[in-house]
């Protein structure tokens, strides 16, 4: 089998990202970009070049730790000097040259450039592009290239190593790296036309600001509880304890409970509701029905947890929540931080508000006869 070395391009600024560090170090479900470059290639690459600048290197470094095979290369002023200067160091037959920054290669796609390489000699993936195309001068459109024949090239770029190091040599030797924007390009100047494979259209490289929010998604969960009658409470269907009811996991003095079949904490019943919704889920109904014996009086914070594992099993995690009660009584402002403290500690999240109002005596809140909340989230 071949000797394959990965090449990462990891010597950006996260300029055009809009980002104060490099768009490398930015995590995506917990987890820096890098690491997920790093991963996809690990089982394919016997070893990893990551070309970085100077001043990122010493948080790269740990990134590499679990990857023994993996080093950085100090890289240059653009993409084409970055790249040469890892292969001159590279010792593969064969080597894979990818942007960092496309967290989301495919096995498959490293796959498909690894076997284009061994039978074509190279391997760059591509997709049609599905938009017009248009040649424009001084602000002014000029005419339509033909659809058919264009295409966006991505990465990784697949090449025997030292035809692409030899192209890369002569690119330099010309002055002329620095009108190539990848391998491609380079090697088709100075070697032969490099064959093309179906790329992915999930294979995105995070360049802009909107390209980093593909992966937040927003949840809204509303949900009412009333009050119950005093003849309920005598009738059973009620909970018999009066001295309480439970919000956001916090205890309050009541003179009148909230018909419920677990403790009634409205708000998390919401905020579950809201982060269901966010994570493509069903609601709280379908996972903790009313009528399973089960949840009867169960803790809500308890089911809280549940639910994030769910969002977690998922592959996100919360960014920031926010919950409003309205209720006439209890007053709540003396535990708003307490309830802010139990869903910060539930979320794993600092980013938590949580409001109170009242309904200004309108409507069966004002009117004493129950409880509303709302919560909105927004997972990463």
């Amino acid at each position: 089998m071949p000797m394959i070395t990965l090449i990462l391009c990891a010597a950006g600024s996260g300029e055009r990202a809009k980002l104060p560090e490099n768009k490398i170090f930015y995590e995506w479900n917990g987890m820096p970009v890098l690491s997920y470059s790093l991963s996809a290639f690990a089982p394919y690459a016997d070893e990893m070049l990551v070309a970085c600048r100077k001043q990122d290197e010493a948080r790269i470094l740990p990134l590499l730790a679990c990857h023994e095979n993996a080093r950085t290369v100090e890289g240059g002023a653009t993409r084409g000097e970055s790249v040469q200067r890892a292969l001159e160091q590279a010792k593969g037959d064969i080597v894979l040259v990818h942007d960092a920054a496309r967290p989301f290669v495919s096995p498959a796609l490293i796959e498909g450039c690894i076997e284009s390489v061994q039978k074509y000699g190279s391997g760059v993936p591509a997709v049609p592009v599905t938009d017009t195309l248009l040649l424009a001068q001084n602000g002014y459109a000029g005419s339509a290239l033909p659809r058919d024949m264009c295409f966006a090239v991505q990465t990784p770029q697949g090449f025997r190593t030292e035809e692409l190091r030899e192209a890369y040599r002569e690119a330099a030797a010309y002055g002329a790296l620095g009108r190539y924007t990848d391998d491609s390009g380079v090697y088709a100047a100075y070697a032969e036309a490099p064959r093309l494979f179906s790329g992915e259209t999930q294979n995105k490289k995070l360049t802009h600001p909107e390209d980093f929010r593909l992966a937040e998604r927003v949840g809204f969960g509303t949900d009412t509880h009333a009050f119950a009658h005093q003849e309920e409470i005598d009738r059973g269907i009620a909970r018999l304890n009066l001295s309480y009811i439970t919000l956001c996991g916090v205890v309050l003095p009541s003179n009148r409970a909230l018909e419920a079949h677990s403790d009634g904490d409205v708000p998390v019943h919401a905020l579950m509701d809201a982060l269901l919704s966010a994570a493509g889920e069903r609601d709280i109904g379908f996972f903790f029905p009313d009528s399973d014996p089960a949840y009867e009086n169960a803790n809500s914070m308890e089911l809280l947890a549940q639910v994030m594992e769910t969002v977690k099993r998922k592959g996100f995690t919360v960014k920031n929540a926010s919950v409003t009660i309205l209720c006439e009584l209890p007053r709540l402002s003396p535990y708003i931080e307490k309830m802010r403290e139990n869903l910060r500690r539930a979320l794993g999240c600092e980013a938590v508000a949580v409001a109170a109002g009242t309904n200004e005596k309108l409507g069966y809140i004002g009117e004493g006869r129950g409880i509303t909340a709302y919560a909105a989230v927004l997972l990463k």
